[in-house]
């Protein structure tokens, strides 16, 4: 395991990330939103063919084998775990922090969404691990809004809640009011912490990663997705989308994705 095997894997030198400031964070979480997708074959298996999920281990060394050297994804237990790895490995002074994904409907569970936060000239959320919209700069705890490169507005404000500290929200630039996009605590944790959280979200029937592949990834524009039948493409706010043939469903994930799955 090393960090210049998996820059080579998001396609930077370790030139371009020399420094451990704010510019050389922005091109890591830029580089991995962009490089790595964020997937869920490893629970649901392949969708047009016999192959099982493998399951989702949290163990750094699985997890680097999986991202860097087969150069699949995850979901965010395993690209914020591994990114961690990296960052911390680069210099960086970075929590793990336990979030819970808000705003769709659902139960909140405790821990469902593994976050980082790095410690620089202030505090910064660093996330490479959601699914839409992507969250493609760091995000100043307690500072000001800032608009990423497609257009999505994203700020970190203190929750109003006794169980969490923070909350993250977005917006789109054609509209006014904010999404709740999950709530944090800041207090450290260790990887095993998400174990009972990782164990239920890919084995419960209830759970949103247990039923259709689930693969995006970020582009210039924003981001490409892929269900069993559907190809997505948002360009800023913008959604187009076309139905995929099962027989054409491998190629559009190697072509759109880099993922060749099931391996050879």
């Amino acid at each position: 395991m090393t960090p210049e095997q998996y820059l080579s894997r998001i396609g930077l030198s370790p030139s371009a990330v020399g420094e451990s400031d704010i510019e050389s964070l922005q091109r890591l979480l830029y580089a991995h939103v962009t490089a790595v997708p964020f997937e869920n074959l490893a629970i649901v298996g392949d969708p047009h063919g016999d192959t099982d999920g493998s399951g989702v281990v949290l163990s750094t060394p699985q997890l680097y084998e999986k991202i860097v050297t087969r150069e699949r994804g995850g979901y965010c237990f395993e690209l914020n775990g591994l990114f961690h790895w990296l960052l911390d490995s680069l210099g960086y002074d970075v929590d793990r922090v336990a979030a819970r994904i808000t705003g769709d409907g659902g139960v909140e569970l405790p821990a469902n969404h593994h976050a980082n936060v790095v410690h620089l000239d202030g505090r910064y959320v660093v996330d490479v691990g959601m699914g839409t919209p992507k969250i493609r700069q760091p995000i100043p705890v307690n500072g000001p809004a800032l608009t990423d490169d497609v257009g999505v507005e994203w700020r970190v404000i203190e929750a109003e809640r006794p169980d969490v500290t923070h909350r993250v929200e977005f917006r789109y630039e054609s509209h006014e009011e904010w999404t709740d996009r999950y709530v944090f605590d800041e207090t450290p944790r260790s990887l095993s912490y998400f174990e009972a959280t990782n164990d239920y979200l890919q084995s419960a029937p209830e759970s949103t990663f247990t039923g259709s592949p689930s693969i995006s990834v970020g582009t210039e524009n924003g981001l490409v997705y892929l269900d069993a039948e559907t190809f997505v493409e948002y360009v800023g706010s913008e959604k187009h989308e076309e139905p995929v043939q099962p027989e054409r469903w491998h190629d559009v994930l190697t072509e759109r994705f880099g993922i060749l799955y099931p391996a050879d």
